[in-house]
């Protein structure tokens, strides 16, 4: 399969990429822990079906050193020991935050809780807008018809030039 579009070698494409690319670096500069960024994008690029996410965030998690164990239970971390209580809580708002049509009420107050209990208010920012960022990255990918399986760790740190 061959993507549909290079959104990349498009005028406004590239214009969209490169401001959707900075708002996920004010993401990825917070006091969010990187780890806990790349298993929340996983999580929601696994939910969403998106073989280039899926790619990037768990070759990106292993770069900064998130072990395969924790990597490869992010699909089922609800029934996993390797998992903290705060990122619990965060994979929780990912999953309900993605399947926004699943659920009658989006994110429930006991998610949202947890959340409130673990994360300050600038975490909670960087994690809300990571959730809808990385949702939005997974509609791209889905659209496009990206393919995972290629990509490379610091792949996308060019799109600030």
């Amino acid at each position: 399969m061959e993507p549909r579009f290079d959104l990349l070698a498009n005028e406004i494409g590239s214009k969209i990429a490169k401001r959707t690319y900075n708002v996920s670096l004010v993401i990825e500069q917070s006091a969010l822990p990187k780890t806990t960024q790349e298993l929340v994008s996983l999580r929601a690029s696994q939910i969403n079906g998106c073989g280039f996410c899926v790619d990037i965030h768990t070759k990106e998690a292993a770069a900064a050193g998130e072990s395969a164990v924790r990597i490869g239970l992010v699909a089922a971390w609800r029934h996993a020991t390797v998992f903290s209580e705060a990122e619990r809580a965060a994979l929780a708002l990912a999953e309900e935050g993605t399947r926004l049509a699943d659920a009658h009420q989006g994110v429930s107050d006991e998610t949202w809780a947890r959340v409130r209990k673990h994360y300050d208010d600038d975490q909670i920012a960087a994690l809300v807008a990571l959730v809808a960022m990385i949702n939005a990255s997974n509609r791209f990918g889905v659209i496009l018809n990206n393919q995972g399986g290629s990509y490379q760790p610091g792949t996308f740190t060019s799109l600030t030039n």
